[in-house]
């Protein structure tokens, strides 16, 4: 099995087993509260329908009356400033749910403008976030040369607490302002910065949403929204330098397997290239073998021709092994004194000793063939 496949495998596993613990842990923790809460909610409203003397229709009524006027309270929700924020909570996955589109134009309009605003702010904060750890890389690396420090060079560790120390700072620094601001406690004001720039935005706790903020305090609205964008850029700065290290581990993977698979391909290549080259060089071999084999047939029949015109030999097809005068082989040949041009006896009487290098038989003479020259085959 692969090894992205085992990560993904591995990933999945842990990413339910978080989700089970998750569960249980929420259970314990809210289930007696909930119910606890829900029954003096019940005994509330028990005591307002006997005291107001409202029906179980007027209560309902009523209720719906109050959960639609909600939003309303910050004023009007789609001025321009309203309107702005909306969109703000919608590109960057907000969605508090404080304010929502009431018509369907409003709505047919809201899912195209997350269609192309979502990729396209996610693009933006990732270069932004990237650009962000240039920038501190580069702050680091020139304060350890400030410091007289031998090894300038910043690590992966020194990055991580930098952004690790960047978002906690961010988060306080929201806190200590909307815990100003709204009047909320530091801790619901810490809480409500976590939810917005990890972009869960339950609406639980919703900034803005005062009598006449988004219209009567524009400071803070303007704060507010540079807050929103600022603190986002932070924390995608920080996953950008560790979470996204993880997620393009496959793709890493995936890239040396290519790679890999290339290598294996090239190098089936060149195998089979020079086993291509082994078996011509061997066919090449087999026919110069066979040339040469078909060069000495030849060179014999042409010694057996010359001994048979030089009256040495009855017939130039038969084998004169047997013959001191007339030898087949090649290397016999090679040595082998006849005469091409003007071969006729003679009339002279007088007979000489034979040449040393004549093939003739004991009884002929070398003079007796004056105007031929030797030749050697």
């Amino acid at each position: 099995m692969k090894k992205q496949n085992v990560r993904t495998l591995s990933l999945i596993l842990c990413m339910f087993s978080y989700l089970l613990v998750g569960a249980a842990v929420f259970d314990a923790l809210e289930s007696e509260s909930e119910s606890s809460r829900r029954g003096v909610l019940e005994q509330k409203r028990s005591e307002m329908k006997k005291k107001y003397r409202f029906s179980e229709g007027d209560y309902r009524e009523i209720e719906r009356v109050v959960l639609q006027a909600e939003p309303h309270r910050a004023g009007r929700q789609w001025k321009f400033a309203g309107s702005f924020y909306f969109a703000i909570t919608v590109i960057t996955t907000i969605g508090y749910g404080h304010a929502a589109p009431g018509t369907d134009a409003g709505k047919v309009f809201c899912m195209f403008y997350a269609v192309l605003g979502i990729p396209l702010t996610l693009v933006m904060f990732q270069s932004l976030g990237e650009r962000m750890n240039t920038f501190v890389r580069f702050l680091l690396q020139k304060t350890k040369q400030c410091l007289g420090s031998r090894h300038t060079e910043v690590s992966m560790e020194n990055m991580v607490l930098v952004g690790f120390l960047s978002c906690i700072g961010t988060l306080c620094v929201g806190a200590a302002a909307f815990s100003h601001f709204e009047e909320w406690s530091f801790f619901h004001a810490y809480y409500y910065c976590f939810i917005t720039l990890t972009t869960i935005g339950f609406g639980d706790f919703v900034a803005l949403q005062k009598k006449g903020d988004l219209q009567e305090r524009t400071p803070y609205v303007a704060f507010s929204f540079i807050y929103i964008l600022v603190g986002l850029t932070v924390i995608g700065a920080f996953l950008n330098l560790v979470v996204l290290r993880f997620l393009t581990m496959n793709t890493e993977d995936e890239r040396r397997d290519a790679q890999e698979r290339a290598s294996l391909k090239r190098e089936k290549g060149l195998l089979g290239g020079a086993l291509s080259v082994l078996v011509v060089g061997e066919q090449t071999r087999s026919d110069l073998r066979e040339r040469s084999r078909s060069g000495v047939a030849h060179l014999s029949s042409l010694c057996s021709c010359v001994c048979y015109r030089l009256g040495i030999c009855d017939s130039p097809l038969v084998s004169h092994s047997n013959r001191r005068g007339c030898r087949p082989d090649s290397n016999y040949c090679n040595s082998v004194s006849y005469r091409i041009r003007g071969c006729s006896p003679g009339s002279r009487d007088h007979t000489g000793p034979s040449s040393p290098e004549s093939t003739l038989s004991p009884g002929h003479s070398f003079q007796e063939f004056p105007r031929c020259r030797r030749k050697s085959v």
